[in-house]
Order: structure tokens, then sequence, then C-alpha cells
């Protein structure tokens, strides 16, 4: 049910040089995936749980849009986030909602962060993206992200579990470059940070 990774950096915004591409890339070719690098040893932090949430989960945030609805609730140790979209789900203004706080150190526009993150179109409800599915972390620059997304990291604290619906003009106003999230779109993610480290620390 859950779709292939999408991208999720606008190709505008190619602020992140892909370092950890798979074996069967071509040469030359140009990535903008929020797959930024393979995590290091340093930032492990942890990997994602690749179950569903249980089917008795109870959201703890509760949205409801300019059209549709949403149910969301962090993933735990041991199943990745409830995302429950009424479609069409759609709102007029971006919304952050922390749904576990973090205790480590802040994240900042110059962080590099691992993360565990769920995406959902609010178009059709669909999955888009999800490093849960993958099992691992993503690494990504939190300068780098579309602007929703960029929204939910800074300002939050390592060990946070937060949640962002965001308009399409925080996500993709033109839509995906493969056309999986279209122009208008309202997007979700919950993301769990976790581990963080400056900019300067890496060459990512």
């Amino acid at each position: 049910m859950k779709r292939k990774s999408l991208l999720l950096v606008p190709a505008v915004a190619a602020l992140l040089a892909v370092a950890g591409c798979s074996s069967d890339d071509t040469a030359g070719s140009a990535q903008t995936s929020l797959d930024v690098t393979t995590p290091s040893p340093t930032m492990d932090g942890g990997m994602c749980p690749e179950a569903d949430p249980p089917a008795d989960t109870r959201p703890q945030w509760q949205v409801m849009g300019a059209t549709g609805s949403a149910e969301i609730a962090a993933s735990t140790d041991t199943a990745g986030p409830l995302i429950k979209i009424t479609p069409p789900f759609s709102v007029d203004e971006t919304q952050v909602k922390t749904l576990a706080p973090g205790t480590g150190d802040e994240i900042t526009d110059a962080s590099i962060v691992n993360v565990c993150y769920e995406g959902v179109d609010g178009r059709d409800g669909q999955t888009f993206d999800s490093s849960y599915q993958k099992g691992t972390p993503t690494r990504l620059h939190a300068d780098g992200v579309v602007p929703g997304f960029r929204k939910a990291l800074v300002g939050q604290r390592v060990g946070a579990s937060v949640a962002v619906v965001m308009t399409s003009a925080d996500g993709y106003p033109d839509g995906s470059p493969d056309g999986t999230i279209k122009p208008g779109d309202s997007i979700v993610f919950v993301l769990k940070i976790m581990a963080a480290e400056p900019a300067s620390a890496t060459d990512g």
C-alpha cells in the first residue's frame, strides 16, 4: 500500500549534494532526494520501526482541515506513526504540533539531522515517502528541505516526535517532479528526530 520513496526537496532548491547514492545510480545523475547520505556511525540514534501502528492506536492530534480531516499519532519503539486521512484533506495554514518533546540538542538551520519520517498526501491519503518503510533514518540538512518540513524541525530537540500539516505553498506549490504530488496538494508529515550534529562537523 505504501509507495516508493519520492523526492522531497524541490528541484529548484538543490542545496543538498547526495553522497550516498545507490550502486545502480548512473554517473552524473542529479539527485535531490531527502536521502542525503547514509547515516554516519556517530549519528546513528537508532532505527525506524517498520511495523504499522496497531489498529487500536489512538490519535494524539486531530486536525479539521478546510476540507477533510487527519488523525495523527507518533511512532513508538515498535511501530511507525499513525496518519489517517479523510480525503481530500487540505489546510489553509501550515500547523506544527510536538507529539512528544525531545531532551537532546536543539535543532537549528545549521543542523544535520537523522530523522525517521512518513509523508502522506492529503489529496488521496496515500503515503508517498517513508523512512519507516525503509527501516533506517534519513540524514538531511535542516535548511535544505521544503519549508513545511523545516518548520517541523528547527527549534525542536533531538528525541522529539513532531507532526506537520502543510499547505501546498510550504510543500510543492507546483507539484512534485514525478507528478505524484499535484499542484495545490496539502501534505502531512510525522517525524522523529533521532540524532543531530552541526553542519561544520561533517562534509555531508
